[in-house]
């Protein structure tokens, strides 16, 4: 995984920042963003709505489940003015969104599992029953986590903790489920939408929206159809010799078309295609002085010397066919999908502002084609239930780098050096669990899963071979819960389960000459981490109350870190860690009128063996604040004899460090103060039209929400995200 540098053409130093893998580079501009509404309930009910997940594979409802599980309704979302995936869960207390510049463009973190720069990702991402995204530390995989629009989403799950049995690599600190909407073939309905909102000094932003809904045979067939476009107005300002307004406006465009076919009642066929274009003219990060933790070139305001536009297209095909045989119901799924980026990186500070050149730009792109099948049993339900699957997949990707110069005095463009990076990743693996009904109070869990992948990556420098490494790992987890009901709406539980990250080859370190430095390792192991967590769930006070707790440890072996050999970065394996927490989530429907929900999570996560790559024992890990905790109000009354509502949602993020504190640490420390956030809603329901009306960020606070310190050892500025100025919105939506 060498960054190799022809000497003769660059300082080694500054270059070892720019030509890296995918992973590791596509941008060092990390961040994190701000905040998704928590899930309310309908003021027309009575009771707290019951809902039905699929986080352990089978189909339950979600306070039967024994681990955490949050559902965030779309259509909640929608209401809130949420957009993308940093508004989705970003705000969920012990969830980390980490930008490196706009949608589409994240690294996503559960329960402080995260060493601060990622090469593979520690929380797995799936559209319904399908694995999305790369295994492996080559083509953007920690940090091109999925940003889906709310395109006829039903909801999402967010399962925290290590869900490595039943869902694989890369799901260490949990996973992220978005589940659909399918088509029903009972009945023709559909809804068309618009939007438009603004930050406030910032660009006009709109969206469309239409689903459809068609029954191709009654109760047999049907047929749904879903698109929409989103413009994203803006609100960073640029100064230098590229200077504008609103450089990060773009576009967001999607459709998702799905086929449900059921022609007897035990069997049902499914498919969908999924295609999602995301296109920024810039990035949403600006510059800080570190020492003094305020911006350089002004409020909402950067440097630039050449543009930063990028673009991601997603195309994921799916086929889910399911048979019930009676004993036990089959799976069969199959998907293709394809993830390609294009990004452009002004890089004219990072080589000292040379005058010879106008500017310096650093372009990276990367594609991934990647290829699931999955076989599942599920036995029915009984004092004695079983599930056994298998899963096979196979990854290829290229990253292709390109540093270039526009020569001062209209010379025209040179490249200073390019980069091939091809790779291939293929994974097999086995799983299942068995679960014992001991009585009507009792249930235990066993599962485990052996998972082997074989890899191959290749780096080119101008076009030349500079090397080509394999590597074959294997790796096996496990799970073990308890579960014990108190009575029919309440239940303890306790939950041991383990995750992991594939290993991986390494490319030879180089010197600063161009020679191979001997002895280096010319592969990285699998990390892998146990946790054991106590649970309460319970729906209270006549269903009215829903109240949840978990208290966890996490113990970390064999992180996974880039470190510095030469004028290279390879990755290793080295230190220890533990995390400590509590979760608390509370659900309350007082009366008729007031809804009122809360959330709570304490972390604690520290390394308990030092890295010479990141930082001695004690240590604190990055990006997770100690105290983070939300809290909403909800109102339904009449208005003109209308249904509407009126909500207000408060939350407040702990202090969290960007890196680690001591000298030589390959990601360097800054201190991202607390901070609180008010959002607000009103809307209102008239018949088949409804209006959801929305102010995010109300107090207009410039809260930083992540920091990027990778490039401050080079006398650099620090890149921050703040969380957007106050948005004011409105969503108009007709339902047929």
């Amino acid at each position: 995984m060498s960054r190799s540098v022809p000497p003769t053409r660059l300082k080694p130093r500054k270059l070892a920042v720019l030509l890296v893998p995918a992973a590791l580079c596509a941008s060092p501009l990390w961040a994190q963003a701000q905040a998704a509404a928590a899930e309310g309930s309908k003021a027309d009910v009575e009771k707290l709505d019951v809902v039905t997940v699929t986080a352990t594979r089978r189909r339950e409802p979600v306070r039967d489940v024994p681990l955490r599980v949050e559902t965030l309704s779309a259509d909640n979302m929608d209401r809130a003015g949420a957009a993308s995936l940093s508004d989705y869960v970003g705000g969920l207390p012990g969830v980390d969104v980490k930008s490196s510049g706009g949608p589409g463009r994240n690294a996503v973190t559960m329960r402080g599992v995260s060493v601060g720069e990622q090469q593979i990702a520690t929380v797995g991402m799936y559209v319904d029953d399908v694995a999305f995204g790369s295994s492996s530390a080559f083509v953007g995989g920690a940090n091109t986590a999925l940003d889906l629009s709310l395109l006829d989403l039903k909801h999402i799950e967010v399962l925290r903790g290590p869900q490595g049995t039943l869902y694989g690599a890369g799901a260490m600190g949990g996973l992220l489920k978005y589940v659909t909407n399918e088509p029903d073939s009972s009945q023709f309905s559909g809804k068309v939408g618009v939007g438009m909102r603004q930050a406030r000094g910032g660009g006009l932003g709109h969206t469309e929206n239409a689903v459809l809904n068609v029954p191709l045979s009654q109760d047999v067939a049907a047929l749904r159809v879903a698109a929409f476009n989103d413009h994203e107005g803006g609100y960073i300002d640029a100064v230098g010799k590229a200077a504008g307004e609103h450089i990060n406006d773009g576009n967001t465009r999607g459709a998702r078309v799905s086929l449900l076919v059921e022609p007897m009642a035990k069997m049902k066929l499914r498919l969908a295609h999924t295609q999602q274009d995301i296109q920024r003219n810039g990035l949403n990060t600006i510059e800080y002085d570190a020492a003094k933790g305020q911006p350089i070139y002004g409020d909402l305001t950067r440097h630039l010397d050449t543009r930063e536009a990028y673009k991601l297209k997603t195309r994921l095909s799916s086929a889910d066919f399911e048979y019930d045989f009676g004993w036990a119901r089959m799976n069969a799924i199959a998907s293709s999908q394809r993830l390609d980026s294009a990004t452009g990186q002004d890089a004219t500070a990072l080589l000292g502002g040379n005058p010879a050149f106008d500017f310096v730009s650093l372009d990276n792109a990367f594609g991934l084609r990647k290829q699931t099948q999955e076989l599942r049993l599920t036995s029915q339900r009984g004092s004695v239930e079983w599930l056994l699957g298998f899963y096979r997949t196979k990854e290829t990707g290229n990253v292709g780098q390109r540093l270039w110069a526009q020569v001062a005095g209209g010379g025209g463009d040179m490249t200073l050096t390019t980069t091939g990076q091809p790779s291939e990743y293929r994974e097999r693996a086995l799983y299942g669990d068995l679960t014992w009904n001991i009585d009507p109070t009792w249930s235990l869990t066993l599962g485990a899963r052996v998972a082997k992948n074989e890899q191959v990556y290749t780096v080119y420098v101008n076009e030349q071979l500079n090397s080509s490494a394999p590597s074959d790992d294997t790796a096996k987890t496990y799970l073990a819960t308890l579960r014990y009901a108190l009575d029919k709406t309440s239940n303890l539980y306790f939950r041991a389960a383990s995750g992991y990250r594939p290993g991986g080859p390494n490319s030879p370190a180089i010197d600063a000459n161009g020679q191979v430095i001997p002895g280096t390792p010319m592969t990285f192991g699998h990390d892998t981490l146990w946790s054991y967590e106590l649970g309460y769930k319970a729906d209270l006070l006549d269903k009215r109350l829903n109240f949840e707790a978990a208290v966890f440890n996490i113990d970390w072996k064999d992180l996974q870190q880039p470190k510095a050999v030469g004028a290279s970065t390879i990755v290793v394996n080295a230190g220890k860690a533990r995390v400590r927490g509590l979760e608390l989530a509370a659900h309350y429907k007082l009366d008729a009128h007031w809804n009122l929900d809360g959330s709570l999570a304490w972390t604690d996560p520290k390394l308990t063996e030092g890295s010479e790559a990141l930082g001695p024992s004690g240590s604190r890990l990055p990006n997770t604040a100690k105290l983070a905790f939300t809290l909403g109000a909800r109102y339904a009354f009449d208005l003109a004899g209308n249904p509407s509502y009126a909500g207000l949602n408060v939350r407040r993020v702990g202090q969290r460090n960007a890196g680690y504190a001591s000298a030589g640490s390959s990601v360097p420390n800054f201190s991202q103060p607390a901070y609180t956030l008010v959002d607000a809603q009103w809307g209102l329901e008239m018949g088949r039209w409804q209006l959801a009306t929305f102010v995010r960020n109300l107090t207009d606070k410039r809260a930083i929400v992540a920091a990027d310190t990778a490039l401050t050892a080079f006398g650099l500025p620090l890149n921050v995200t703040t969380v957007a100025p106050r948005t004011v919105g409105a969503n108009l939506t007709f339902n047929f």
